[in-house]
């Protein structure tokens, strides 16, 4: 019998690691469907929070935060295109990409938990930004993402258009900021294991299935 499992994923729109790990958990979930039954919960991390709206150039960012020549963010570029191919995602980044706010879209994220669609909405929110860069702090853009997601446009809009969940997401913000998540992806797994980073999808399901063998704590 398949355990149940919570998994609380920790990550931010913009985050091409993120867009990755979350496709090779997928993987690895799918392949240990036998021995787990987990369940994904999506938690807000933003790596750009005093971003404007209009956004960043993605190369002059991250040449300015991080002192990374252009040499290497091009090479970074390309390992990420691969990466993200070997999950069967598409990342399309080129020298005109932006990098934008995301508070509105972690805001939607957080409106969509109970309605059962978070996961298909993290998945059109990174398909809008990676695949087709369009910007994820857009409301257009936004409500179409809810709306291939499943959900309501009309009713995505009008949290938009509100402040509604803004204390919900800064609130976890900080949760999982205080417990030690710096970086993301961070996979939280039955809230007592952290798997750091983007793993390929043969980390993920190893894990997944050694946490699956263990005796479950008696509650």
């Amino acid at each position: 019998m398949a355990r149940p499992m919570t998994i609380d994923f920790v990550s931010d729109v913009a985050c091409p690691w993120c867009a990755i790990g979350l496709h090779g958990l997928e993987i690895a979930l799918a392949r240990a469907a036998d021995a787990v039954d987990a369940q994904i919960r999506f938690r807000p991390f933003e790596l750009s929070p005093d971003m404007p709206a209009a956004g960043e150039n993605m190369v002059d960012y991250l040449s300015g935060r991080y002192g990374s020549p252009p040499e290497k963010i091009l090479a970074s570029r390309a390992m990420l295109r691969e990466r993200a191919a070997e999950v069967g995602f598409a990342i399309n980044l080129d020298d005109e990409s932006r990098i934008y706010n995301t508070f509105d879209a972690h805001r939607l994220l957080c409106w969509a938990a109970p309605q059962g669609r978070q996961q298909a909405l993290k998945h059109a929110l990174f398909a809008a930004y990676f695949t087709r860069g369009e910007n994820p702090g857009d409301q257009d853009v936004l409500v179409k993402a809810a709306e291939q997601a499943g959900l309501d446009g009309a009713e995505a809009r009008a949290v938009l258009l509100s402040d509604r969940y803004a204390d919900d997401v800064r609130q976890e913000e900080y949760l999982w900021q205080s417990r030690g998540i710096t970086g993301v992806p961070a996979a939280i797994i039955d809230g007592r294991y952290l798997v750091s980073g983007a793993q390929p999808p043969e980390a993920y399901e190893q894990v997944i299935r050694q946490i699956a063998a263990e005796p479950q704590p008696q509650s």
